[in-house]
Order: C-alpha cells, then sequence, then structure tokens
C-alpha cells in the first residue's frame, strides 16, 4: 500500500477492525518513511457476469434502484428497499463465489422482494422472467394464491373499491 502522503511503496498495519456490517475492514496504517498515519477500508470484491459476457462489480444501489421501479405506487418504505438491498447482497455473497451471473443476482431478489410486495414481485418477475402472455401472468397470480390463500372477508385492492357499509336497522 502506497503512503498516500510521501507514495513511499509501503506501510505498516497499526489496527484493524471489521466495520460494524462486517462486510469489510478498516485498517490503520502507518508510513515507515514519513511517519504520517491514514486508513484504508478493504473489501471482498464480488463481480457480476451480465449477459453479454461484460463484467462489474456488484452493487447493493443498482439492486435497490431495479426493485424501487417495481415498487413504485405501492406502500414500501426506503428503509424496507435498503433492507432488501442488504438481504440480497447478504445472499449473494453467502455464495462464496467472487463472480456470480447476473441470473444469480435476479433470483436472490426474487424472494425477499415475493416477501415484501407480491404486486411489485409480480412487476419485477414479469421483466425478469420475460413474460410473453397473459398465461405466464396468470401462472405466477395462481402460483401467488396458492401460497398465499385469502382470508375470509379480506378483499385486495385490486378487487375495487369496499363495498359501502350500510347502516344496521334496529
Amino acid at each position: 500500500m502506497h503512503c498516500p502522503f510521501c507514495r513511499h511503496p509501503d506501510s505498516r498495519v497499526v489496527d484493524s477492525r471489521t466495520t460494524d456490517d462486517g462486510t469489510s475492514i478498516r485498517r490503520r496504517r502507518q508510513c515507515p518513511d514519513c511517519g504520517r498515519r491514514f486508513t484504508t477500508v478493504e473489501t471482498a470484491s464480488l463481480m457480476v457476469i451480465k449477459r453479454s459476457g461484460v463484467t462489474e462489480p456488484f452493487s447493493r444501489d443498482k439492486v435497490i434502484a431495479g426493485v424501487r421501479k417495481a415498487c413504485q405506487g405501492r406502500p414500501v418504505t426506503e428503509d424496507a428497499l435498503a433492507l432488501l438491498g442488504q438481504r440480497v447482497e447478504e445472499a449473494v455473497r453467502a455464495t462464496g463465489r467472487a463472480e456470480l451471473p447476473a441470473h444469480d443476482v435476479g433470483l436472490a431478489i426474487l424472494r425477499p422482494l415475493r416477501e415484501l410486495d407480491l404486486v411489485a414481485y409480480l412487476r419485477f418477475a414479469s421483466v425478469y422472467q420475460a413474460f410473453d402472455s397473459l398465461e405466464d401472468f396468470e401462472a405466477a397470480i395462481e402460483e401467488l394464491r396458492a401460497e398465499h390463500p385469502r382470508e375470509p372477508g379480506v378483499s385486495d385492492a385490486a378487487d375495487g373499491p369496499p363495498a359501502p357499509v350500510r347502516p344496521r336497522s334496529e
């Protein structure tokens, strides 16, 4: 590690600590030549292989931005999106691979998004899984309905406005 002050080609690690989220290591270094101290942050690189074959660093912000589009108009908070981004990053890092296909990142997004908001999940899945017919949507909706049966008397917002409440006659 070059000293950022005098460009000496070496430095000595004085202190090392993991960051709060555990994804990187903060190292305090000292230059043996000029004696000045500086901090470095080390993270394990995680590369995503796109369909075109190009590789780029994994970006939690890019995951959140993609999911945010699917969540437009839905009752999903920025905090929930940040948590989803963290869960996705943890899942892809847990694979232990330094490079993984973009397809695997998409799969890692689908599971927590399904738990977060079913409509946003359908929107994202329709693009990610390249739905090209109404039958694709119907199959996905039927699968969701099988997993999430409605409780009697509870309606979805998609069913339209709630029925008017009629006063009881006594």
